[in-house]
């Protein structure tokens, strides 16, 4: 069996008695979309700081096609080929579009003491930057400053700023976070394309849209992986709908073009 591209054991972090991940282990495979779902307060964002570096891990371990990253620090992590997206936002507001893809790359590069050099001035920064926001479908966009972009704009942009990077995986924290409607069906067709080319771990509240994209689903509640399985396995399996949707709630299936969901009313 070929080595997956992520491979996650037992991971466990605890933040003054609270166990955040409980033993949490995850297999990735390389081109697959895995999304991690979950209530609020069931480690997802604690677990994607640990994949990156940003929280070291109390136990457990974390290899990236087969090297193991667990002690890296978050910028050798990077330069392996992991890349991360934030829910919320954390772009150079006052710079345009280009020079913010721009300066990911330069940092990439090795070369983050000249962060505050016009990176726009350098012709291969500049091509990197232009590819990206081209396949994001912000090409039009690049020499406008980040504050005047709209929300949806800022989240495609922050994918942007990734994929200069050249990632083998990128880790998505709630990409769809204040989107609209609109926005969010183009965010949804954008993370169709993207998958084409990199591996996507995908922790997103939009369970219609985790629907229509993920391969596999891994559902964490309390800090442990509670169900791992393709989309219908999930769809089905009665304790994720008890333990993520609550006894409360009445579990119907929508279908769509796009997608089958379970969703609450």
């Amino acid at each position: 069996m070929a080595e997956p591209l992520l491979r996650v054991d037992r991971l466990v972090r605890r933040f003054e008695g609270i166990v955040a991940t409980d033993n949490v282990s995850l297999v990735v495979p390389r081109g697959e979309l895995h999304a991690i779902i979950g209530p609020n307060g069931a480690g997802k964002t604690t677990l994607i700081s640990q994949l990156t570096g940003q929280l070291a891990p109390h136990s457990g371990s974390i290899y990236l096609a087969g090297r193991d990253i667990t002690r890296l620090p978050a910028y050798r992590r990077s330069a392996l080929g992991l890349a991360r997206s934030f829910q919320v936002t954390s772009l150079l507001l006052d710079f345009t579009a280009a020079d913010n893809v721009a300066l990911a790359a330069q940092a990439h590069d090795g070369h983050s003491f000249r962060f505050f050099r016009n990176a726009r001035m350098e012709e291969g920064l500049r091509k990197t930057a232009q590819a990206a926001l081209q396949r994001v479908g912000l090409a039009d966009r690049a020499n406008t400053l980040v504050s005047k972009l709209s929300h949806g704009e800022q989240r495609e942009l922050e994918l942007a700023v990734a994929l200069a990077t050249r990632p083998q995986i990128l880790l998505l924290d709630e990409p769809m976070a204040g989107l609209g409607v609109t926005e969010s069906a183009r965010m949804v067709k954008l993370l169709q394309e993207l998958r084409k080319e990199v591996t996507i771990v995908l922790v997103e509240h939009d369970i219609e849209a985790v629907f229509a994209l993920a391969d596999r689903i891994s559902v964490l509640v309390l800090g442990r992986v509670i169900a791992s399985g393709t989309p219908s396995d999930i769809r089905q399996n009665e304790e994720v709908q008890r333990a993520y949707l609550g006894d409360q709630h009445v579990v119907t299936r929508q279908r769509n073009p796009d997608s089958e969901a379970l969703r609450p009313r």
